[in-house]
């Protein structure tokens, strides 16, 4: 950053060496790609993520139909419905049942699927999605649970961009200062031999 801020006074300085220059011009560079470029892709990365997660929103909605199921007996065996991360993790509070619904068509079904414990008595009613066959499957996707999602894409995306930066940056610098010792190793290896000697003539 003080390389950014000292650039227009380094401009006519005689001291300034073509490295300290590169330097400045490299942080000034990187500067603005922060300020600038990694919010832009943030934006751009979140709104992408926004736009195809509220389409997959609007697809669940469309092709998934809420039903009440109700309870004809616990089940044997774990039900095979699909199931989401949250429902996975909450499997303790939840049972397998046997249980009946009507099918989008209107047609009777019948099958083992996960409920609550406080509904999986016999004869106890529940929400329950099914796709357009009428087979159970997970709740549609929330849309400000889309939004979560996009929000978290677009962070992500913005901090892998400035991560980037900062890492080019820091390698950039890094070979500035390898070429600026082995010019002042260049110029010390020349002048060495007479370090200290000048007009004796030796």
């Amino acid at each position: 950053m003080r390389a950014a801020i000292g650039l227009w006074r380094w401009r006519h300085n005689p001291l300034r060496r073509t490295t300290d220059l590169a330097e400045a011009w490299v942080a000034f560079t990187a500067v603005v790609l922060l300020c600038l470029v990694v919010p832009l892709t943030g934006l751009a990365a979140g709104a992408s993520a926004h736009d195809s997660l509220q389409r997959a929103v609007r697809a669940q909605q469309e092709q998934r139909h809420p039903t009440t199921a109700r309870v004809l007996k616990a089940a044997d065996r774990p039900a095979g419905a699909a199931r989401t991360a949250e429902a996975a993790g909450g499997e303790r509070s939840r049972r397998s049942v046997v249980a009946a619904w009507t099918a989008p068509d209107g047609s009777a079904r019948t099958g083992t699927v996960t409920t609550a414990r406080r509904t999986s008595a016999p004869g106890s009613a529940f929400p329950l999605w099914t796709d357009r066959d009428g087979r159970p499957v997970s709740p549609p996707m929330r849309a400000d649970t889309a939004r979560a999602h996009a929000i978290v894409a677009g962070l992500t995306a913005a901090l892998s961009a400035g991560l980037l930066v900062e890492v080019v940056r820091r390698l950039a610098v890094r070979r500035l200062v390898l070429t600026r010792y082995a010019r002042l190793d260049r110029a010390w290896a020349a002048a060495g031999p007479d370090w200290g000697r000048t007009g004796t003539g030796n």
